[in-house]
């Protein structure tokens, strides 16, 4: 695709990925769940605490929080990472390298992209990109002071989308949303190994397995197009157990957060422009909407009881945005 002079995408191609965006969507937007928001629900001092730059491709794809509520950031259509300072001021880390065809051949999208995000307590972030090309889909290394460097590759046919890091064993995770795969692979990087190949983690038509989570014992994963959050148990030797559905009825979900209190999650719907309140038993409520600031939501973050919520405005083509909440105490 042709780019400005600073390396991001034109608003020509900004408008053209949206529309092919609406497009593939609307299936998902139509299937928005029908509960209402709460009164007096989990989350209070909601507001917009950021804002970005539809126009440069600013379309925030995945975040994790550094210790000082820092936030690195995923712009998806720029192929750039930031970080986010607490008072809300934006800096460019890196910009991931263009493909040489533009990434027409990305699949399903046809636009190279910057998606899942983690990072070491080191300061390493990980980052996932996808081009539709075998030279640099796959999984990248930003260190501080170094250029970005791709330390495994991936299918170049694939949407590697989701990235969970396991701090204990060093293992990442990545959910790729077009075959339906859990590819693992260490923090040192080296060839992938397909971890779940699961029939629950495929799609049906759009994308599959896409958030991912590492938390109790398990890799917790979203399947956007089935609406679903599945458990997979991670057993000894780095085996995947037999997929859970520990949740469903949630088409369009995207990225998720632990709360910190059991298995109890909020998650982004992308589509339905929502992010919903999973409870350890499985049902959800709508806990923000569009009237809140959401523009798409992709995922959601928690230091303590603060609460991050990025909207990439794939669809709805306005104000992408950081918002920011406190999570209630349970009483």
């Amino acid at each position: 695709m042709p780019e400005n002079s600073e390396g991001t995408m034109s608003k020509r191609n900004i408008t053209i990925t949206m529309s092919a965006l609406l497009a593939a969507a609307a299936a998902l937007t139509a299937a928005a769940p029908a509960n209402a928001l709460p009164a007096g629900g989990p989350l209070t001092d909601v507001r917009v605490a950021t804002h970005f730059d539809l126009s440069a491709g600013q379309m925030p794809e995945n975040i994790t929080l550094l210790p000082d509520g820092t936030a690195d950031v995923t712009f998806a259509a720029s192929r750039q990472v930031a970080q986010i300072t607490p008072r809300g001021v934006t800096r460019i880390m890196a910009t991931l390298p263009a493909p040489a065809n533009g990434g027409v051949n990305t699949p399903v999208l046809g636009f190279p992209l910057a998606t899942g995000i983690v990072h070491t307590s080191d300061g390493t972030a990980y980052v996932l990109y996808a081009t539709g090309t075998a030279d640099l889909t796959g999984l990248w290394r930003l260190s501080p002071r170094k250029a970005p460097q791709r330390i495994a590759a991936l299918p170049a046919g694939g949407l590697p989308n989701g990235l969970a890091l396991d701090g204990h064993s060093g293992q990442l995770y990545i959910t790729d949303s077009v075959p339906g795969t859990v590819w693992t692979v260490p923090v040192t990087g080296g060839t992938p190994t397909a971890w779940s190949t699961a029939p629950e983690l495929a799609s049906t038509g759009f994308l599959g397995a896409n958030g991912a989570k590492v938390h109790g014992g398990a890799l917790w994963v979203t399947n956007l197009d089935r609406g679903t959050l599945l458990r997979i148990p991670i057993l000894s030797g780095n085996r995947a157990g037999a997929p859970q559905v520990r949740a469903s009825g949630l088409v369009g979900i995207d990225d998720f957060a632990f709360t910190g209190r059991g298995d109890d999650v909020l998650a982004a719907v992308n589509g339905p422009n929502t992010v919903v309140h999973i409870h350890s038993d499985g049902t959800s409520s709508t806990v923000l909407d569009a009237t809140d600031g959401l523009q798409n939501p992709t995922s959601v973050a928690l230091r303590g009881d603060d609460v991050y919520v990025l909207s990439a405005a794939y669809t709805t083509a306005t104000d992408p945005n950081l918002l920011r909440a406190r999570l209630r105490g349970h009483g």
